[in-house]
């Protein structure tokens, strides 16, 4: 099947949410927001959003936009706060309830966060926001640092772009995972090795530079691999463009 998401820049509009030394939450959240869905894209998902610009959205107009979307889930942005400047620091990952497809998916979203340098805070339950209990389908809320944590800014702000790679690599990692009957999807292999440590060298380098890698164990082997296309035609270009970097490339299919 293809998949459908739908991400959501919280905050918006008149609604800055947490503010810090003039910086406003509502503009990181959709500023990550539109990085993890354009590589997500890329990557042959469908992706929708609660929105695109600075406009305000109550959580249930947010819940009702999903529904009407049919997606297959729904992944919110935000960033934490604290009543005192630099009091806490750390991402953590809320879900309606610790069950299903959504825990699963908010548990790869927070390690991913981690291997990037943030704190892991972890993933917790919170039942009562609207985005979570209203949505339809499997829903989880990001929480990418503290806005009022100097080191929390630091981190989000030099690694942005690979803090949007780890996000879309979890999610896309995740779907691939659920996937039972697969419809067919073409990766680029770039290398398969005995050695997680061996694995994950090649992992880090190609993400540095961009690429939407991921690390899969599979027959005994740890296999660093590009990509999920749809097309033929998409793997193949990645693979030339990986070769013309001098790695080894091989086309797979999951």
């Amino acid at each position: 099947m293809a998949y459908k998401i739908m991400l959501d820049a919280g905050h918006g509009g008149s609604d800055p949410g947490a503010v810090y030394n003039g910086r406003q939450e509502k503009d990181d959240n959709l500023a990550l927001t539109l990085d993890v869905g354009k590589i997500l894209e890329q990557n042959g998902i469908d992706v929708v959003y609660t929105r695109t610009d600075d406009v305000y959205q109550t959580p249930f107009e947010k819940a009702r936009l999903a529904n009407a979307s049919g997606a297959d889930y729904f992944i919110s942005f935000h960033r934490n706060s604290s009543p005192m400047a630099n009091q806490y620091n750390g991402v953590e990952v809320l879900v309606y309830d610790k069950k299903g497809e959504k825990y699963e998916m908010a548990q790869n979203i927070l390690g991913a966060l981690g291997e990037t340098g943030f704190r892991e805070i972890g993933v917790k339950e919170r039942p009562g926001l609207v985005v979570l209990r209203r949505t339809a389908m499997p829903a989880v809320l990001v929480e990418t640092g503290f806005l009022n944590s100097e080191e929390d800014n630091r981190l989000y702000d030099e690694n942005r772009e690979e803090i949007a790679r780890s996000i879309a690599g979890a999610i896309l990692g995740t779907l691939e995972q659920e996937t039972v009957e697969a419809p067919l999807y073409y990766r680029v292999q770039i290398g398969a090795f005995k050695h997680r440590e061996n694995s994950e060298q090649l992992l880090y380098q190609v993400l540095d530079k961009g690429y939407p890698a991921f690390l899969l164990c599979e027959d005994g082997l740890y296999k660093v691999q590009v990509g999920a296309f749809q097309q033929i035609g998409n793997a193949i270009r990645m693979e030339q463009q990986l070769r013309d970097e001098g790695y080894s490339t091989l086309i797979v299919t999951r």
